[in-house]
């Protein structure tokens, strides 16, 4: 067997987690590439996770579009703001020493970890009237559930120019930090906010892979990202259907602990 064929499973299980909270899976992955290949240039492990993020976005988008929960147009309005900074941010990996990239991802991965114990400890804005400047949205899922909420569009969009940089530069794809502050800034309701989070990892994802094909940083990585690309088309799907009957909570603080602990990790290892 290829030592390369157990990124597989691997993928599965990112696919599977990434998409029932709506990051994506790159906050998973980099770490673990991060620890894998201590030798590989920080280019090359961003631009094998925004690859494997855009894939696994793609397939939880179309199991959430199944089911209804994804809020087009705010996921597009977003998505325009994050492809600009996805494309600088791809660009700006390139000038970074691998261990300055591991002491930033270190201390990304500990902020993250702290987000998800805020994300599933407290409970959404929700819709606010009167309030000038915000947009007022309806949703119907698949299942006649119905959802009015509102949110300011001008904090969104500034909110997702600076995700798609930080995101593209450090190969996370973005939905880990662009989840919780959707929910919790615009005031989404957390199934629509993950699902309209997925959708909009597609485009961002998908920018910042286009500067690294384009740059030559995805040379020789074919058969790790193919795998792991193959992994989490499959995982997506199982991830979107567990999120009917799975409660997030307990999933989010699990993760969020082992987050905390690898972003400790790479930090002591980068120092």
């Amino acid at each position: 067997m290829h030592p390369d064929w157990w990124l597989l499973p691997v993928g599965v299980i990112l696919g599977t987690f990434g998409t029932l909270i709506g990051a994506g899976g790159g906050f998973l992955l980099v770490p673990l590439l991060i620890l894998l290949y201590p030798a590989e240039r920080a280019e090359t492990i961003t631009s094998i996770s925004l690859a494997v993020v855009f894939f696994n976005a793609l397939s939880g988008s179309w199991a959430y579009a199944r089911m209804k929960r994804i809020d087009y147009a705010s996921g597009l309005l977003f998505a325009s703001a994050t492809i600009p900074g996805a494309v600088i941010g791809a660009f700006t990996t390139a000038y970074l020493p691998r261990r300055t990239f591991d002491s930033v991802f270190g201390v990304l991965l500990i902020g993250v970890a702290l987000a998800l114990l805020a994300t599933s400890s407290v409970r959404p804005t929700g819709r606010r009237r009167g309030d000038a400047g915000r947009m007022v949205r309806t949703l119907t899922e698949a299942d006649g559930s119905r959802h009015t909420f509102s949110y300011n569009p001008a904090v969104g969009i500034g909110l997702s120019l600076v995700v798609g940089f930080v995101s593209s530069l450090l190969g996370i794809g973005g939905g880990i930090i662009h989840l919780p502050a959707v929910v919790y800034l615009p005031g989404f309701p957390p199934h629509v906010a993950t699902a309209t989070s997925h959708f909009i990892l597609v485009f961002m994802a998908l920018a910042g892979t286009t500067v690294h094909v384009a740059t030559g940083a995805l040379t020789g990585t074919a058969l790790p990202t193919a795998l792991l690309s193959a992994g989490v088309l499959a995982g997506a799907q199982v991830g979107a259907r567990l999120s009917r009957r799975v409660h997030g909570v307990w999933i989010i603080r699990s993760l969020a602990l082992a987050v905390a602990f690898v972003g400790v990790r790479i930090l002591v290892l980068a120092l």
